[in-house]
């Protein structure tokens, strides 16, 4: 199951939050439809056939495409002073 890092939660955190997401929102990450890759939006809840990760207080919701690509992978996340986000996937230790 994909893993979050501090940095990742911390990060998410704020854009639920900015986002005005309900206590029920997270960042879902979905195959894009042209499926060409994964995307990431903000949800107000989770899709019925989602895998729901959650790591302090953080969720994020992943379409069964996503779940099976990052099963094994571990998310984190920068933000710079802009306010750009990065995402990086790693390889679990």
């Amino acid at each position: 199951m994909l893993t979050l890092t501090e940095n990742a939660q911390t990060v998410i955190g704020g854009i639920v939050e900015h986002a005005d997401a309900a206590a029920t929102g997270g960042l879902r990450i979905a195959q894009e439809q042209d499926g060409a890759g994964l995307g990431v939006t903000v949800a107000a809840a989770p899709e019925a056939d989602d895998q729901v990760v959650e790591a302090a207080g953080v969720r994020v919701f992943l379409d069964p495409s996503a779940a099976t690509a990052l099963d094994d992978k571990v998310l984190d996340a920068s933000a710079s002073a802009d306010g750009r986000v990065d995402f990086a996937v790693g390889q679990q230790a």
